[in-house]
């Protein structure tokens, strides 16, 4: 299949977009002013610069103007050649010469030596461009012991008021540093005012869990302890540290991914009801949901290290950093009480993949004959794939065709990019940075939440378990095998993923 337009992949029906809510978005959105600090860092080359553009250039938004700022000396026509060659490399979405002129004369560039009013200024030349109703949304892309300083430097400069800031993960690294945070943050800007992200929640994939649960007869009423045995949420990483030794070290993949990435899917998961599809709502039944979260036990917990960390550049070589980690989670509640969530993630493993798998209790008694085959394959699973593609898979027992009673592991597949809306799907950072213009905290993390989950992490963090080390390229410590029993890791998968008849 020939490599959709650009023009095509923005385009929708009657040339209006609509929200989540059914609205119109030019309706509800003022033009903004987005400051982005650490413009010339990875995540903004990778991710946020492809994503404005996107954004920017579709009729999802109104008009915006992009004032970026990093430790780099650069001006305007510098940044925006930086710009392109970020586009060109990262976006999925082929631009034609005059739609990039049309995104670059909304690129502006501070250098963060140049100080506040330096800032301030070149803020408000962007807002004459948009009007007086204009708003600010200021991403901070720096790491999390700079994102004070830039909180700082927004205030001295006045940019505060009729603004909205993002902040990267992590939120602190322990109880006592998220709370710091937080009244730092709010010493400047109220929590109505702030967006910790989270991209895996803007995955479309991992919203359709929402949709599943809440929308479809067949799956609400069994979506609890009566009928789900367990669940899974695996986010391997083939990855190793990519020169993020100094941030590593002082983190590790607890506190790199479980808190704030891993927690927040779980959230969704196990969430109740909320009495509405709004943002305040669904925030209330994800904090619930992590007050109900029993602390991590630390006996519950393998921790491991690929063979090789300590001789990364940067690492100490008596490192006690885990660069895996899987555990056994427990939501004290109705709903899940004995329901067992095993999460995993780690650097350097056999794949990289992003799942949720709900495994199903198995009947209570089986009239097939001994050799059918039943039981033999698992319990029936519902799977979320939370990659790009956003793929949910049901596997079940079904009779092989011939005669006799042989029964087989089938399954039924969906992939958003084998319909017709493929090409409406945002990636996680756009969906994220529109929701933030428009004020919606639904995919986002409250100050409450992020200092519930670092309360429950104290066994952990007071008493960790010594690292185990794995092979690179493997499926972490054999540990991970006595954690789960008498349950089996998804992953590797036995039948793979059917492939998109978009694929090729």
């Amino acid at each position: 299949m020939s490599e959709p337009s650009y023009a095509q992949t923005i385009a929708y029906p009657g040339g209006e977009s609509t929200s989540r809510h059914g609205r119109r978005l030019t309706e509800q959105v003022a033009p903004h002013v987005i400051v982005l600090f650490g413009a010339t860092g990875d995540l903004s080359r990778r991710k946020l610069l492809p994503g404005l553009t996107h954004l920017a250039l579709s009729s999802l938004t109104p008009d915006v103007q992009v004032v970026a700022s990093s430790l780099e000396d650069m001006d305007d026509e510098q940044f925006r050649a930086f710009a392109k060659q970020a586009v060109t490399e990262f976006s999925t979405r082929p631009l034609t010469d005059a739609q990039w002129e049309t995104f670059a004369a909304k690129l502006h560039y501070v250098p963060q030596s140049a100080g506040p009013r330096e800032l301030a200024s070149a803020v408000l030349r962007a807002e004459d461009e948009l009007g007086h109703d204009a708003r600010r949304l200021h991403y901070l892309s720096v790491p999390p012991k700079a994102a004070l300083a830039v909180v700082t430097m927004l205030a001295e400069a006045g940019l505060v008021e009729r603004s909205r800031v993002v902040m990267e993960k992590p939120f602190g690294v322990d109880l006592e540093s998220a709370k710091a945070l937080n009244d730092q943050v709010h010493a400047t800007f109220q929590e109505r005012q702030v967006f910790r992200i989270d991209h895996f929640l803007g995955k479309e994939a991992a919203q359709n869990i929402l949709a599943f649960r809440f929308a479809n007869g067949l799956f609400e009423p069994i979506w609890n302890r009566n009928f789900i045995d367990h669940i899974q949420i695996d986010i391997p990483e083939t990855l190793g540290l990519d020169r993020r030794a100094g941030f590593y070290e002082s983190t590790g993949a607890y506190k790199d991914m479980v808190v704030t990435h891993l927690f927040q899917v779980m959230a969704f998961v196990a969430m109740e009801p909320p009495t509405a599809l709004e943002p305040r709502a669904i925030s209330e039944e994800k904090n619930k949901v992590f007050r109900s979260l029993q602390p991590i036990d630390p006996s519950d917990v393998v921790r491991g290290q690929y063979h090789g960390y300590r001789g990364e550049e940067g690492v100490a070589p008596e490192s006690d950093t885990e660069t895996f980690i899987a555990l056994k989670a427990n939501i004290d509640n109705w709903r899940w009480a004995g329901v067992p969530f095993y999460l995993r993630t780690g650097k350097k493993m056999a794949q990289g993949q992003r799942i949720i798998s709900i495994a199903f209790k198995e009947a209570p008694k089986s009239m097939f004959p001994t050799g059918s085959g039943v039981g033999t394959q698992g319990p029936d699973h519902l799977t979320f794939d939370l990659a790009d593609e956003s793929r949910v898979s049901l596997s079940f027992y079904g009779k092989r065709p011939g005669p006799g009673m042989r029964l087989d592991k089938l399954s039924m597949q969906f992939s958003t990019h084998d319909t017709d809306r493929a090409a409406d799907v945002l990636e996680a950072y756009e969906r994220l940075i529109l929701d933030a213009m428009l004020g919606d905290h639904t995919l986002f993390t409250t100050a409450e939440g992020i200092e519930s989950l670092w309360e429950r992490s104290i066994p952990l963090l007071d008493d960790p378990p010594p690292v185990k080390p794995y092979a690179a390229g493997s499926w972490g410590p054999n540990a991970i095998h006595q954690l789960i029993a008498p349950h089996a890791w998804r992953l590797p998968f036995e039948r793979a993923w059917r492939p998109s008849k978009n694929d090729g």
